[in-house]
């Protein structure tokens, strides 16, 4: 008979019955896929109110440390399927994750989106062989924001008024108010940001999705171009479709053309978005033999005075 160590370690192991159901349809996923499977999901759009708090929905460093539990003793040579749902993060944070990811599985990396992977979690999933996403799915553009700023509409704002002063000098002193606002060094640690982020992703597409094939580069500054320009994005904010994917040349597929692999992964989708709903849980990396690591917020009750 066990103790009562054992009881209450085997009842952690079991979790929630939301864990219960969550690890159920991981593991049928990876049943099907014949893949190893990992779940990076975030909560920003069921707990919007804990930003205020300053609990951080974005990929940063931290996470490192839940993807390194989920990879442990994993198969390595079956390959992995990301599911993606984040709304991005720090570079830097997103920089070193791919290069784990890959040293770790090598480019036999899937990204899957069942809803919505934006900012640097598109660039994650451009780092992979190829997209999954359905009809309801979305990424986003790639231009770097630095503390909410875009940095291509700080660099675009500059470069204008440079233009307009030199054209007209008595423009000045409405210029001068306007990128009075900007810190000194904003300028170039923008063109940085912008260069950074443009040359890891086409990088990436070169050494992943597109690799081997004589036209990589072209197809990858195409892909940068598109995602990366906020010139032509016009929003950091905008949903890129499957469709849209496509035509900017991103290696797609789509989740409706297999019956069984759709209903897998979105079952394994809203249980996810359930945990993140209904329990204190904020941001979930997960396999599909159970290993997580399970960001959560404990909600304290204050007696009036």
């Amino acid at each position: 008979m066990p103790n009562w160590k054992e009881i209450l370690a085997e009842t952690q192991r079991v979790g929630s019955g939301f864990d219960v159901v969550r690890r159920q349809y991981l593991r049928r996923l990876a049943a099907l896929t014949k893949r190893n499977v990992i779940v990076y999901y975030s909560g920003w759009l069921q707990k919007p109110e804990l930003e205020r708090q300053g609990i951080r929905f974005t990929l940063n460093d931290g996470d490192k440390n839940g993807f390194m539990a989920a990879i442990h003793r994993l198969n390595k040579g079956i390959g992995l399927d990301l599911l993606l749902h984040t709304p991005g993060g720090s570079i830097a944070a997103t920089e070193s994750l791919v290069d784990y990811l890959r040293k770790m599985f090598g480019t036999n990396i899937r990204a899957i989106v069942p809803q919505i992977a934006m900012s640097a979690g598109t660039m994650i999933a451009l780092s992979c062989k190829e997209v999954v996403m359905g009809k309801h799915s979305s990424i986003g553009p790639i231009d770097p924001q630095l503390g909410g700023i875009p940095a291509h509409g700080v660099v675009e704002e500059f470069n204008t008024a440079v233009k307009q002063i030199k054209d007209d000098a008595s423009t000045i002193p409405v210029w001068q108010a306007l990128l009075s606002k900007y810190e000194p060094s904003l300028i170039g640690e923008c063109q940085k940001a912008i260069k950074w982020s443009n040359e890891i992703v086409t990088t990436w597409l070169t050494t992943g999705m597109f690799l081997g094939e004589s036209d990589a580069r072209s197809k990858a500054d195409k892909i940068v171009n598109d995602l990366g320009t906020h010139s032509l994005t016009l929003s950091h904010e905008r949903h890129v479709s499957i469709d849209t994917a496509r035509e900017m040349g991103i290696k797609v597929v789509a989740l409706e053309d297999n019956d069984k692999l759709q209903d897998a992964v979105l079952s394994v989708h809203h249980a996810c978005i359930l945990t993140l709903t209904s329990t204190p849980a904020f941001k979930i990396i997960e396999n599909h033999k159970g290993t997580a690591h399970i960001n959560s917020v404990q909600m304290m009750l204050m007696k009036a005075p």
